[in-house]
């Protein structure tokens, strides 16, 4: 079975409605098994090139030919990760008892993996939907009044600014945009300009952690801590963080965060991770409720009613997979391919960086533009000349429109070659 090419691999798993559960759980112990083997191949290389990266892309599941660099809006699934979703799914649809007696318990053994993954407490981690739903969790939830100040950056997602939008609609607080650069120069930059916009009134400082329009990473370690110092609230839209960055949820000091895992973890689209640090959960209501909105621990935030159980499975199964590559090993990959990208791209006449070169705050995206080339001429000519998958980001009003390149364990250094090649022969025909 490990050996079925991808194709083959998804004609198998469509047909099969006649895979027991049994040959599921077989198939993801061959796979795991294939990735042992490899670590202790390489168990003294902590960031391994060529045979090692290239068995671990096989262990994806991908339509034949294509070249994934926006896993920023929706990624692949590991193909362990698809089999736990399947034989949940299975369960459901076959023994649907199941739904609400055994299903539901193992959600709390999911629970305890997100939560060891980004070193939190069970008691702080909710399972939602997606980002968006956990942003409108804490601009809901939280007690504030007319005139109440919300910080927010110049370069958000709607999922991050709207919530916000419609209490100052409703409310009467007021949002104030503190402009960052493209990119800025430095962690100082970033967290004086936060440093300098707060005023009496403001009451909670809320940020992109993964900047979707400039591929930032915002430091939101010394960002909590010039906050808290100052009495203020922190809360994180890290869509893209779970899965690329090896995060630690104690050492970020974040009070709320919300993260997509279905972009660089692997997971089935309709899936969140919403967290809640402990110490502030008396703080933030339920906006969403049935019984058990009264829970003592992050719980309450996922009151929701019936939920598509196998999703949830399916995240752990996520986790799992990644955790036997390990977090670190992941990380650096990604980075070391966006470096390269980066390193390269720089050498293109016309060519911008929107992403900073410093890897403590750039991740996997990487955003650039070409003087006189459209992005989106640029986005259609690398799909149709080597089935590159890329997306424009950003604004030509505010001067942030561009092309955004993800960078995952999946890509190899010939494919983002493969993209500079392809950038450097429409930039030689800009006007």
């Amino acid at each position: 079975m490990e050996n079925l090419t991808r194709r083959a691999f998804v004609k198998y798993m469509v047909a099969g409605s006649a895979l027991s559960v049994t040959a599921l759980d077989k198939l993801n112990a061959s796979i795991y098994q294939g990735i042992k083997t490899l670590n202790q191949k390489y168990v003294k290389d902590e960031a391994p090139d060529g045979v090692y990266w290239d068995a671990i892309r096989d262990k994806f599941l991908f339509q034949d030919g294509l070249i994934m660099m926006n896993n920023g809006t929706v990624g692949p699934m590991p193909k362990p990760v698809f089999n736990t979703l399947m034989k949940a799914f299975k369960v459901q649809a076959t023994s649907p008892v199941d739904a609400y007696t055994y299903l539901p318990r193992k959600k709390e053994e999911v629970r305890s993996k997100v939560a060891e993954f980004i070193n939190a407490s069970t008691d702080e981690v909710a399972i939602v939907h997606n980002t968006t739903e956990g942003m409108n969790f804490v601009a809901n939830g939280l007690d504030m009044k007319e005139g109440d100040e919300v910080l927010i950056s110049t370069m958000e997602h709607p999922g991050g600014t709207h919530p916000w939008k419609i209490k100052e609609e409703r409310f009467g607080i007021n949002i104030k945009e503190v402009p960052i650069g493209l990119p800025p120069k430095s962690v100082d930059e970033f967290v004086d300009g936060f440093r300098k916009a707060i005023s009496p009134k403001t009451k909670v400082i809320s940020v992109s952690h993964t900047v979707y329009i400039s591929g930032l990473i915002s430091p939101l370690k010394e960002l909590s801590k010039m906050a808290h110092e100052k009495g203020l609230l922190v809360v994180a839209d890290s869509a893209h963080g779970i899965g690329m960055l090896d995060l630690d949820m104690k050492e970020l000091g974040i009070d709320f965060f919300a993260t997509s895992p279905y972009k660089w973890l692997g997971a089935p689209t309709g899936v969140g991770v919403f967290y809640v640090r402990k110490e502030v959960q008396d703080r933030l209501w339920p906006s969403i409720v049935t019984s058990g909105w009264s829970s003592k621990s992050a719980r309450k935030y996922e009151t929701l009613g019936q939920r598509a159980d196998a999703l949830g499975i399916a995240l752990g199964e996520a986790v799992n997979f990644q955790n036997y590559i390990g977090k670190a090993r992941i990380e650096k990959r990604i980075k070391s391919l966006a470096g390269h990208f980066k390193q390269e791209l720089k050498k293109i006449p016309g060519a911008k960086l929107h992403t900073s070169q410093d890897p403590y705050i750039s991740g996997g995206l990487t955003a650039f533009s070409i003087k006189g080339v459209e992005p989106k001429d640029i986005v259609e000519f690398v799909r149709q000349k080597y089935n590159i998958v890329i997306r424009t980001v950003g604004s030509s009003k505010k001067g942030t429109y561009g092309c955004r390149v993800s960078t995952h364990i999946y890509i190899t250094h010939k494919e983002v070659d493969m993209l500079l090649d392809g950038i450097k022969k429409i930039a030689g025909h800009r006007k």
